[in-house]
């Protein structure tokens, strides 16, 4: 619905085109990405089952955290990590496998606020 209203603003039309090239590459990015994210999708169903392949879905956010504190040195703070603690513990809740794994990601989190209002940050 937004989409007529939004072009007529912007006027995408009076932009020059990209290049062959640019189009090719925009292309090949989409589709070989796209295909690549569909192949792994299928092959981990195929083999793991429906359950697990949506709970690979749930590391998300997780690693999209992980990578901003590794990548681009975001600051880890105490609700990302009571956020990826809720997320651990409902991993383990649907896998089934949650006593051991429970436990030591209730010790993880206790570590982790711990350092953080001892130094102010996490080592994470």
């Amino acid at each position: 619905m937004l989409l007529a209203p939004v072009a007529f603003l912007d006027q995408p039309w009076t932009l020059t085109l990209p290049s062959a090239r640019g189009l090719g590459v925009l292309v090949g990015l989409g589709a070989l990405s796209t295909a690549l994210a569909y192949l792994l999708y299928f092959r981990i169903l195929s083999r793991a089952g429906a359950t697990n392949t949506t709970l690979v879905t749930f590391l998300i956010p997780v690693s999209a955290i992980l990578l901003g504190v590794l990548v681009l040195k975001e600051r880890l703070e105490p609700h990302q990590l009571v956020g990826m603690g809720a997320i651990g513990v409902g991993l383990l809740a649907l896998d089934g496998r949650a006593g051991k794994g429970l436990a030591a990601l209730g010790w993880w989190i206790a570590q982790q606020c711990k350092e953080f209002r001892a130094n102010g940050r996490s080592s994470v």
